[in-house]
C-alpha cells in the first residue's frame, strides 16, 4: 500500500488522538450534559463546514421544497447538525457498555417479537437499518442481546479509527465484515441462522439498482436483497432514533415480504423499493436525525454498478 502524503497522515493522526481524547473526556460528565455541549458543536460545525452544510441544503430542497418553505429547510438544516452531535456523542458515551442491562438505561426497545419471529424460522434473518440517529448502537444492541451479528460496513479511512471501531463491536458481541468482502462468509451465516446487519441508505460504489425514494430516483446496493432471495431469510427493519426525553428508540418493524419468482432481475427491484420504503418512512418522521450532508443521489442512472 503507498504511504499516504505527509498532509494527510498528519490529518488522520491529529482525527485519532482528537477522538481518543472526546473518548476519554466524555466519560468524565453525565450524559445529558455530554447531548448538551455535542449538540451545540454540531451547531457550530453547520457555520464552520460548508460544503457538508451546502449538501445538507441542497438535499432537504431537492425533497422538500414542495412542503416547506426555504426558511424551514434552513432551520431543519442546523438541526441535522445538532442531532448528528446529540447522537455522535452518545454513542461516544456508550462506548464502554459492556451489559445489556446498562445498555437499556438509555435505550428503549420496541417490537423484539418481530426479531424473535423471523429468527424462529430458522433461515436466518437480515437486519436492515440506516444511517440515522445513534445508528452503531443497533449493532451494540444486537450484539449485546446475543444474536452475534454480521455487522457490515465501510472500513474508516483511518486504520487506526477503524481498528478501535472493529475492537469495540467485536467486544459487544458482533462480527465486524468490510464491505464488499466476505460475501461466502455472509452466506453460510444466513444458511445457519445467524442475523446480518446491512445499511442501504447511501449511495456506494457497490452492485446497486436504481429505485425510488424520498420521491427521486436513488442507486441503492442490492447486496442483501439478493442474499435474502437467494438464502430465504427473513428480513427485517430496525431504527433508532433520540426522543425527547433523552431516550435512545430502537423500533422494530415487521418482516418485510421479499418476493421470490423465476425473474430473480424484477425481484431484485421489487424487493430492494420494499425494503428502501422502510427506511424512507422512519427518515420522514425523523428528518432531523438522518445524514443530509451525504450525496445520495450522485450516480445518475446507467452509472450504477451492475
Amino acid at each position: 500500500m503507498p504511504k499516504r502524503p505527509l498532509k494527510k497522515r498528519i490529518k488522520y493522526a491529529l482525527i485519532h488522538w482528537f477522538t481518543l481524547a472526546l473518548i476519554y473526556l466524555v466519560n468524565l460528565f453525565p450524559r445529558r450534559w455530554v447531548l448538551a455541549v455535542t449538540g451545540y458543536l454540531g451547531g457550530v460545525a453547520y457555520h464552520l463546514f460548508r460544503k457538508p452544510r451546502n449538501i445538507t441544503l441542497t438535499n432537504l430542497h431537492l425533497v422538500y421544497s414542495d412542503t416547506k418553505t426555504p426558511m424551514e429547510i434552513r432551520a431543519l438544516s442546523q438541526e441535522v447538525f445538532k442531532m448528528l452531535g446529540r447522537n455522535a456523542g452518545d454513542i461516544i458515551k456508550g462506548l464502554f457498555i459492556k451489559r445489556l442491562e446498562d445498555f437499556k438505561e438509555i435505550v428503549q426497545v420496541e417490537g423484539e417479537e418481530h426479531l424473535e419471529r423471523a429468527f424462529a424460522r430458522g433461515k436466518g434473518v437480515i437486519a436492515v437499518t440506516a444511517h440515522l440517529g445513534a445508528f452503531e448502537f443497533t449493532c451494540t444492541y444486537l450484539g449485546l442481546a446475543g444474536y452475534n451479528p454480521l455487522a457490515i460496513g465501510t472500513a474508516l479511512k483511518d486504520e487506526k479509527l477503524n481498528k478501535l471501531l472493529v475492537e469495540q463491536r467485536i467486544s459487544r458481541g458482533a462480527e465486524a465484515v468490510q464491505r464488499g468482502k466476505g460475501t461466502l462468509r455472509l452466506m453460510k451465516g444466513l444458511k445457519s441462522g445467524r442475523l446480518m446487519l446491512i445499511l442501504i441508505d447511501q449511495d456506494t460504489r457497490v452492485k446497486s439498482r436504481f429505485v425510488n425514494f424520498m420521491g427521486r430516483p436513488a442507486a441503492t446496493p442490492i447486496g442483501g436483497t439478493l442474499m435474502a432471495q437467494r438464502t430465504g431469510a427473513s428480513v427485517v427493519p430496525l431504527y433508532i432514533t433520540l426522543q425527547p426525553d433523552y431516550r435512545q428508540l430502537i423500533r422494530i418493524g415487521p418482516e418485510i415480504e421479499i418476493q421470490r419468482t423465476d425473474d430473480e432481475e424484477h425481484d431484485l427491484v421489487v424487493n430492494t423499493q420494499r425494503i428502501s420504503d422502510t427506511t424512507e418512512q422512519a427518515i420522514r418522521n425523523n428528518p432531523e436525525q438522518w445524514v443530509w450532508m451525504h450525496e445520495r443521489w450522485k450516480t445518475k442512472p446507467g452509472e450504477e454498478i451492475k
